[in-house]
């Protein structure tokens, strides 16, 4: 009977994160829409699943940020170049109807960002979010041997269906492009890639990249919260030069430009969280200003848009607000 209890205890953290991850990747920023909600399942099984699965790696074997960090890239990896493919086909948007920043068959500005944007948005924030909404069971696994042989199929079936319906549907019928074939070379490489990032957080070394930086000083959480929201906002422009909004600006300061974000959260965050003290509200902070700055930039692709996508967007944006003041009030009397 006990068992029983934690299990429904334990389901309801692990279906929160799948909801979770879909919800501030795509849905509230904008790029699925009420026109494209039907995606949303398979979005769960992929994005969520993924996430999920990535932070019971990292509970289970008592890993650190950086791991966390190896196996979200991979995922990021399996989504541009194996699944959707994104990366690696001709951009199916072009703002000014001319191909931007495309070599060596990588639209190499457009991965840039979805190396940064998907690891932060589909692992980092959904799963320390869950986990303020659950402070109790932060510590645990969330998924039992069961749920494990549940979610990789479910993950593995959503990939599946990610890549038909995107590569061999959406592609030549929504988009009237050509199925795109990526040469068999760049898949292999992007495999062994994705299998090296693997062992290199689960293999025998992992220990060897266990990290403690040095504390930062900290500031209000609103300050951090403001600096979220700046950071997404800037990495939506880096999206907007993938997608050709500016044809002739350089991709060199483009690409400068990525390395600066990602290095400005890698170099930032992890020493704010080694602070003795960092507290819930300072991790509430930064996720709320995160989301926010990605809500606010996603308003930019429903310019001139009218009727239910432009309402869904919305309306999904206020409740979203609305249910993060409940929590951070919660939070704040923790």
């Amino acid at each position: 009977m006990e068992q029983l209890k934690d299990s429904k205890k334990t389901i309801w953290p692990a279906l929160t994160l799948m909801l979770a991850a879909p919800l501030l990747t795509e849905v509230l920023p904008g790029a699925t829409r009420f026109s494209s909600i039907f995606v949303f399942p398979i979005e769960m099984c992929v994005w969520g699943g993924g996430a999920l699965l990535i932070r019971y790696a990292v509970r289970r074997w008592q890993l650190g940020w950086l791991q966390m960090l190896f196996l979200a890239i991979a995922l990021a990896i399996a989504e541009e170049c194996l699944i959707q493919q994104t990366s690696l086909a001709p951009m199916v948007i072009r703002l000014k109807g001319i191909t931007y920043a495309r070599a060596l068959g990588i639209n190499y500005v457009y991965f840039l960002w979805a190396l940064i944007y998907e690891p932060v948005f589909v692992v980092f924030l959904p799963v320390y979010l869950v986990e303020l909404i659950f402070p109790r069971r932060r510590e645990g696994l969330w998924l039992s041997k069961a749920g494990l042989f549940l979610i990789i199929p479910l993950f593995l079936f959503g990939s599946f269906l990610a890549w038909f319906t995107w590569t061999q549907i959406a592609r030549p019928r929504v988009f009237h492009l050509p199925v795109y074939h990526p040469p068999l070379a760049t898949i292999t490489f992007a495999a062994a890639v994705i299998g090296g990032l693997i062992f290199m957080t689960l293999g025998p070394l992992r220990r060897k990249h266990l990290l403690q930086p040095a504390p930062l000083k900290l500031f209000n959480p609103w300050i951090h919260g403001i600096a979220g929201a700046v950071w997404a906002i800037l990495l939506f422009g880096l999206v907007l030069l993938g997608f050709g909004i500016a044809p002739y600006f350089p991709p060199l300061i483009a690409i400068l430009g990525g390395i600066f974000l990602v290095t400005v959260i890698v170099y930032l965050v992890p020493r704010w969280a080694a602070s003795q003290s960092w507290r819930r509200k300072h991790v509430f902070g930064l996720i709320f200003g995160t989301m926010m700055g990605s809500m606010i930039a996603g308003h930019i692709g429903f310019i001139g848009t009218t009727g239910p996508d432009l309402y869904f967007k919305v309306i999904t944006n206020i409740l979203a607000i609305v249910l993060m003041i409940w929590l951070g009030l919660k939070v704040n009397k923790q």
